[in-house]
């Protein structure tokens, strides 16, 4: 059967990861789809989006949160970063990766980039990483994704995937970190990411006609979009349980939080320390559990603990929590 090649200009990462799931699950075609995010994070199926990633900054920098269908570590998309997905029959390939990577190494190779195949998942040039890789399986067929860092924000990158000083101690699959490098770095001939994008399409025009989205598609990943990928309970509350731990010396004195997460939310949360108390502080931890684990709910929560603790002050500890 002949591949359908989608590309479009909708660098929503909500919808994009929607329209994956959608063209794996809900279709039984062969598909190639090219695709660009706006700034936005995106974690494993397995992970914990409260370890991994820089909520303080996502949220006060408009950087979405999305979490993917595949396994694997969290990655940065912005507008310099080429996403491919390829959906196809599975016929039970042990190393699927280097099937699916062949054709962008050879289209880099093209290009006078030395890309390689390395360790797992990962294309690489001189050991540095230039795509991270991730699939899965769904009935009789295979999705697979991967990354291809063209002129990539690397300040961007850094920040969102520097996660705040709580210590935690999770079940969730943890980010292998790895040197990262923008394939522009390498090119012998400069050219830009629209025009590296339609030199990759052509590579895979050669099997394929190209196919744009039907009414019927748009409506049932929108619906996606609404009902899952937009959702705190799928992005952040999915996370797997988490034990976390913040001390800091402020002014007032030495202010300890401990809490759970689960599902998102704060639960058995204890505050303690050498700080002086007009009143029970338990009625602080009290109104912590069951509350979102982001600064502004949290902030409700604290806006009067100064009528609490001697001294204390919210925005000042919400400051260190999500530095």
């Amino acid at each position: 059967m002949e591949f359908k090649f989608i590309t479009h200009d909708n660098h929503d990462a909500y919808f994009n990861l929607a329209s994956e799931e959608y063209l794996l699950k809900q279709t039984d075609g062969y598909y190639f789809y090219l695709w660009i995010n706006e700034p936005s994070v995106i974690v494993g199926v397995n992970q914990n989006a409260i370890e991994e990633v820089n909520l303080a900054y996502t949220e006060q920098s408009g950087v979405k949160v999305v979490r993917r269908l595949t396994g694997g570590g969290a990655v940065f998309h912005d507008y310099g970063n080429l996403c491919y997905t390829v959906i196809a029959p599975y016929d039970g390939t042990e190393n699927a990766y280097k099937k699916f990577t062949a054709p962008v190494i050879e289209y880099l190779n093209s290009l006078g980039v030395k890309a390689e195949f390395s360790g797992r998942n990962d294309i690489t040039v001189d050991g540095q990483k230039i795509s991270g890789n991730a699939q899965t399986v769904h009935g009789n067929r295979i999705m697979h994704h991967g990354t291809l860092l063209f002129s990539s924000d690397m300040t961007g990158l850094t920040k969102s995937l520097n996660p705040s000083k709580l210590k935690m101690q999770s079940k969730g699959i943890k980010s292998v970190r790895a040197r990262v490098t923008n394939i522009s770095e390498h090119l012998k001939s400069k050219i830009t990411i629209e025009e590296f994008k339609e030199g990759l399409k052509k590579v895979f025009l050669k099997n394929a006609s190209e196919y744009e989205f039907a009414d019927k598609d748009l409506t049932a990943i929108n619906k996606l979009v609404l009902d899952k990928y937009s959702t705190y309970k799928w992005n952040i509350g999915r996370s797997p349980k988490a034990q976390n731990d913040f001390a800091f010396k402020f002014p007032f004195g030495i202010f300890k939080l401990s809490f759970d997460t689960e599902n998102g939310l704060i639960w058995n949360a204890n505050i303690s320390g050498d700080f002086f108390s007009y009143k029970d502080i338990n009625g602080i931890t009290v109104r912590l559990n069951g509350v979102k684990f982001n600064r502004e709910e949290m902030k409700k929560v604290f806006m009067d603990i100064d009528k609490y603790i001697v001294g204390a002050n919210a925005e000042e500890i919400l400051n260190e929590i999500f530095k």
